[in-house]
């Protein structure tokens, strides 16, 4: 039998439990994403709601899809393939507006449906194998559109998350009924996150959630993701801004930052994407500037000699001639953020088969430079360079 088939039916059991007692729990009359009240967020993590389509990954009892019709106004599809648990939220709720309960495997359901502008799945994304529900999840969500997870971390024994993608054996255990057997991906956020990203998603936020009281060793944990857009043919880049740059003597550098997740980008508070770098300051080398500007922007730490020089690139810009060095940065210790006080923030990496559109020119022009099959348009640059381009680079 498989994972996915086991914990079918231990939930067509639990389900047949609660229809015996006649359990409906309360409609709640705000989003809860972890198993205590008034731990985390609320509502406002799904964006506005109203006239929206949602999809509600294994509903359940249905509490949760009926709150966000009643007092969101969203038009919400409850999914859930055990057959006792879609009965008990068609017995409870079927008259409510706005909502209906279908039962399925919501991955043959995605196939076909139209595309959804949100979804959610609260302690159930964890019961499905994610290389198979992720793609249809990506398929199944229109550009933007939210994806909020809340999944298991540590369990009641204490056991933390697996950092490789295998469910594992793991007890539901509800009151006083005999527990059941089921097969989870209880993944580590780091391991979620890579394989959101790798199906067409970007993490916004990761966030563990824990009983105030630390009454229970069971930790939470809080995923919001964002359906990437369909990627063009080709990437464009654009100008930060309509103005040309004021004349000035000065150099700048740009700096390539590769890790095994993809390359360095960060967004400027006038929307375009970019490497670390910026201008060179009297009495330093290249490196130096390189090393500073990463401290600066990134929080990232490196060594003048852990960066290596790709070459120079000319253009002009009206009646300013622009001078950029490309670098491209070979080792380095921290986790990047958004430093205050910096014109850009909001780091992230992208993987060079995946890169964004509207990147800054001179970042596109560094890394055409350094790797002339990206398929990246902007304007020309003569490039100089220093010495063959190096092909790959990562952290420590």
């Amino acid at each position: 039998m498989s994972a996915e088939d086991l914990n079918a039916d231990a939930w067509t059991v639990y389900g047949q439990r609660q229809l015996t007692r006649a359990f409906v729990p309360p409609v709640p009359r705000q989003m809860n994403w972890s198993p205590w009240d008034g731990v985390g967020p609320g509502d406002e993590i799904l964006g506005p709601l109203a006239g929206r389509r949602v999809l509600d990954i294994g509903s359940g009892a249905g509490h949760h899809a009926v709150h966000l019709a009643r007092d969101l106004g969203a038009r919400v599809t409850g999914i859930d393939l055990s057959p006792t648990q879609h009965e008990r939220a068609v017995t409870a709720h079927a008259d409510v507006p706005g909502v209906e309960f279908v039962r399925g495997d919501v991955v043959e359901y995605l196939r076909s449906a139209e595309p959804f502008d949100a979804a959610y799945a609260v302690g159930t994304l964890a019961f499905i194998d994610p290389h198979r529900v992720l793609p249809a999840l990506r398929d199944g969500l229109l550009p933007g559109a939210p994806l909020i997870l809340s999944l298991l971390h540590t369990d009641l024994h204490g056991h933390g998350p697996s950092t490789t993608v295998r469910p594992r054996e793991q007890t539901v255990q509800r009151g006083d009924d005999p527990p059941l057997s089921t097969l989870m991906w209880v993944l580590a956020p780091g391991l979620w996150e890579d394989l959101l990203t790798g199906h067409g998603f970007r993490v916004d936020a990761v966030e563990l959630l824990r009983r105030p009281d630390r009454g229970t060793p069971v930790v939470q944990q809080l995923i919001r993701a964002r359906r990437l857009p369909d990627r063009p043919a080709r990437l464009s880049s654009r100008p930060r801004t309509a103005r040309p740059p004021a004349p000035h003597a000065a150099i700048g550098v740009g700096a390539v930052v590769l890790s095994e997740r993809g390359v360095l980008l960060g967004r400027h508070r006038h929307g375009t994407l970019e490497l670390p770098g910026g201008t060179v300051e009297p009495g330093e080398s290249l490196e130096q500037t390189v090393v500073r500007e990463l401290a600066e922007e990134t929080g990232l730490r490196a060594r003048a000699e852990d960066v290596t020089l790709l070459g120079t690139l000319v253009d002009h810009v009206d009646d300013v001639v622009r001078l950029t060095v490309g670098a491209l940065v070979d080792a380095w210790q921290g986790t990047p953020s958004t430093r205050p006080d910096e014109s850009v923030g909001d780091w992230a990496w992208y993987p060079l088969d995946r890169l964004p559109d509207g990147l800054f020119v001179c970042s596109a022009q560094i890394l055409t430079a350094w790797r002339p099959d990206l398929p990246i348009d902007h304007t020309p640059a003569h490039f100089t360079p220093f010495r063959p381009p190096p092909r790959t680079g990562t952290a420590p």
